[in-house]
């Protein structure tokens, strides 16, 4: 299970589509039935060359102390040579003394496994529709045929301004009910918390390409950004399948807390690298839009998400 916050909409990695000579009835990803039977639905199997690797080494990744950075100059040189190097290689650093407390932290995981606890006829309620990004999504059964992921997502929009309307308790009260406030107010804490924090994150990036401070903040301060949240069910055949497969986030900037499971994996020089949980941290990675706004001078790096037959 993990939270993500992304700035900017994402998009779905392309996947082939069902064409119009082979529409069927999509399967129905209930991960509670399809673990009683003795082997994953062929829809699940990934082809061989992109099944999980055994034995995956760790991404060397920067660990960016945030506490009072950003106050002291040689804390800051520090941190954005750091973050420079880790941007170029493969666009991935951690920051730590983020501000977010622990008590939202826990409670976004929480609510996060309540939504994914309840039946799936319940969750379908906010069912994601056709050309949108927000809603309940099992896996995309109903847009694609082959190398579905093994995972639910439920996604929600952010806009600054949202802040004074509080939409996001309003979506929760409104789609699932009035018994779902506390749920939309966690949710509407924790994405207000992720836009400080990636303003901060984006002084930062400013300061290690060697531009103002406020430079990216500046553009990025009314930024329309997407709240996820996945949840990688339990399969008993991990080897065959992938919780996300390969790709670029096309966006700017992903803030990521993961839970205690080892499953995001990194691309980079040819093999892929785990990135171990650090229930203090959140993991940052460059976007496509970033790199290319940096001129390509940060990588977008292709990344994965696993699963495994426990948690």
């Amino acid at each position: 299970m993990a939270v993500s916050f992304v700035t900017t909409s994402p998009e779905e990695e392309d996947k082939p589509k069902l064409g119009l000579g082979n529409i069927q009835t999509p399967l129905i990803f209930n991960p509670s039935m399809l673990n009683l039977q003795a082997n994953i639905p062929n829809q699940f199997i990934w082809p061989d060359d992109e099944k999980p690797s055994i034995n995956v080494l760790e991404l060397d990744v920067p660990l960016i102390d945030l506490q009072n950075l950003l106050s002291d100059p040689s804390s800051t040189l520090d941190a954005s040579r750091l973050i420079s190097e880790a941007c170029k290689k493969h666009g991935f650093f951690l920051v730590v003394n983020h501000g977010i407390s622990e008590e939202l932290i826990s409670d976004a995981h929480e609510y996060t496994s309540r939504f994914f606890d309840m039946p799936l006829s319940e969750k379908q309620r906010v069912l994601r529709k056709s050309g949108e990004s927000v809603g309940y999504a099992s896996s995309f059964t109903g847009r694609f045929s082959t190398k579905l992921p093994w995972k639910e997502t439920l996604s929600f929009r952010f806009c600054d301004d949202m802040s004074r309307s509080k939409s996001i308790q309003d979506y929760f009260c409104d789609a699932l009910g009035h018994g779902f406030q506390p749920f939309g107010k966690v949710y509407q804490e924790y994405c207000e918390a992720m836009s400080s924090l990636s303003l901060k994150i984006m002084e930062l990036l400013g300061l290690s390409l060697g531009v103002k401070r406020d430079y990216f903040r500046e553009f990025f301060e009314e930024n329309d950004s997407i709240m996820r949240l996945n949840y990688y069910p339990p399969c008993i055949k991990p080897d065959l399948t992938l919780g996300t497969g390969p790709h670029c986030d096309p966006t700017s900037l992903t803030i990521l807390h993961q839970d205690h499971v080892n499953g995001l994996q990194v691309f980079v020089e040819n093999q892929w690298r785990s990135i171990r949980p650090n229930p203090k941290a959140f993991v940052v990675n460059i976007g496509d839009t970033f790199m290319a706004l940096s001129n390509d001078r940060y990588k977008s790096c292709l990344h994965r998400a696993v699963v495994n037959s426990e948690s």
